[in-house]
């Protein structure tokens, strides 16, 4: 699996009530190796996301943010598309015009938690016919994709402050529109 066909197969998706379970499907009927190739991908986009100022963006859409709420947000934004995806990297503020009620939650939020097990279930059900958890499972995933040469997130230091006018200067159209009357 190249990128070219990640970015399908996520498109391929958004036609779907459930998108994870969806992708759940169609990757645990491929080769373990185009498993680990998706999970390779999204976990690169997921890091390449990890950013202070996507983290502010999110803190505005959702009126706070937490770290788990920010790694649905990723999954929610990956889940998106590849367009999208990369006119949200490029510039935070096309969230003001992209967050409609269609493409949000059912609680009304721009998040995927779902998404982000996907190639772990599709790999531990090649492995064993489920997709109960499996520790040992889990960490031959994680091997054999730092084998690959997936790069961790890059730590970071917050560039803005809560309760300051950072984001509001930062991202005025999300701020427009979201600041004083964020989602769900």
């Amino acid at each position: 699996m190249d990128k070219k066909e990640f970015w399908r197969l996520i498109e391929e998706s958004k036609k779907f009530e459930n998108q994870a379970e969806w992708l759940t499907e169609v990757l645990s009927h491929r080769e373990s190796n185009e498993i680990l190739e998706f999970e390779f991908y999204f976990e690169s986009f997921m890091n390449e996301s990890y950013q202070s100022r996507l983290w502010g963006a999110a803190y505005i859409l959702m009126g706070g943010c937490s770290d788990d709420a920010f790694d649905y947000f990723r999954g929610w934004l990956i889940g998106q598309g590849e367009e999208t995806y990369q006119k949200v990297i490029e510039n935070h503020e096309y969230l003001a015009t992209y967050i409609h009620e269609e493409n949000l939650d059912e609680e009304g939020y721009p998040q995927n938690e779902e998404i982000l097990s996907v190639g772990l279930d599709a790999y531990t059900f090649k492995k064993t016919g489920d997709t109960e958890w499996d520790d040992d499972i889990h960490d031959e995933m994680l091997e054999k994709l730092d084998k690959k040469g997936l790069k961790p997130a890059v730590d970071f230091e917050f560039d803005w402050e809560e309760d300051t006018d950072d984001l509001q200067n930062m991202f005025p159209k999300l701020w427009a529109r979201f600041g004083e009357n964020p989602l769900g």
